[in-house]
């Protein structure tokens, strides 16, 4: 089974550059990354094993792997034990640039099933922030509701939100399981969702992240905070979303007129 033409390229050895700046590792991810990316090695391409295509490249064992370990970490690549080294499948292309709805919504009008799992959900006196950015009444609460949303394999995002408790009495009680935050929102509680602010940047993961999502501390991921009206002009939600980068990306599609 010859699967190793990546660095042929259209020549009939690899052309790996012995002198150049780069390492040989670097090269060797650059190289299968460009594979990945252009779909030439398509979602679920099994990679010939580690012997053969480290002798294939003319590399050690040890380099090869150097150069695996980077693609797994970055979610390119996964590694079945007693299976093979295998493309990851598809990352999975949100709206959430484009408009006002949740992953689960997302996902769900493309035919994807997301898991949830419920980390935390807790009446809880607003943090400072928080409380200004939802004109939280003095004295009230705020629902705090933590949840990791996953795909079949893997955990794509962490969510906190936290909801104004004073327009949602008993919110605590909700199947947040199996219910989307706005779903309750609008049906049992009769809100009417007009705007939000959202705001993307990028963000090396902290411990807590990192362990929610399974990937190296310090990690490269996606952040997103948003800040919900209701069509009155009311805060009602204000939420922190981590997302896997490797799992998943953002896309927004934009028009000049």
């Amino acid at each position: 089974m010859a699967q190793f033409e990546m660095f042929a390229l259209g020549n009939a050895k690899p052309n790996l550059d012995r002198k150049a700046p780069s390492a040989l590792h670097s090269q060797i991810s650059d190289a299968i990354r460009s594979k990945i990316v252009s779909q030439a090695w398509p979602p679920h391409h099994q990679l010939a094993s580690e012997p053969d295509l480290a002798a294939e490249l003319g590399v050690s064992r040890g380099t090869l792997r150097r150069a695996l370990s980077t693609l797994i970490d970055e979610g390119l690549l996964k590694q079945i034990q007693g299976r093979g080294t295998f493309v990851t499948p598809t990352l999975l292309e949100p709206a959430v640039a484009q408009k006002l709805s949740t992953l689960s919504e997302d996902f769900a009008s493309q035919g994807v099933q997301l898991k949830t799992t419920v980390v935390e959900v807790a009446l809880v006196d607003p943090p400072g922030d928080v409380g200004a950015l939802l004109e939280v009444p003095r004295g009230e609460k705020v629902l705090r509701l933590v949840r990791v949303r996953h795909s079949a394999e893997t955990p794509i995002a962490l969510l906190h939100n936290y909801v104004r408790a004073d327009l949602v009495r008993g919110i605590e009680k909700s199947d947040f399981a199996n219910e989307s935050l706005f779903g309750i929102l609008e049906e049992k509680f009769a809100l009417k969702i007009g705007t939000a602010r959202r705001t993307f940047s990028a963000q090396a993961a902290t411990t807590d992240v990192a362990l929610a999502l399974n990937v190296p501390g310090a990690s490269p991921v996606q952040y997103l905070e948003q800040l919900t009206f209701l069509t009155d002009g009311t805060p009602v939600e204000y939420s922190d979303v981590w997302i896997r980068s490797s799992e998943l990306r953002v896309v927004t599609f934009l028009a000049r007129r």
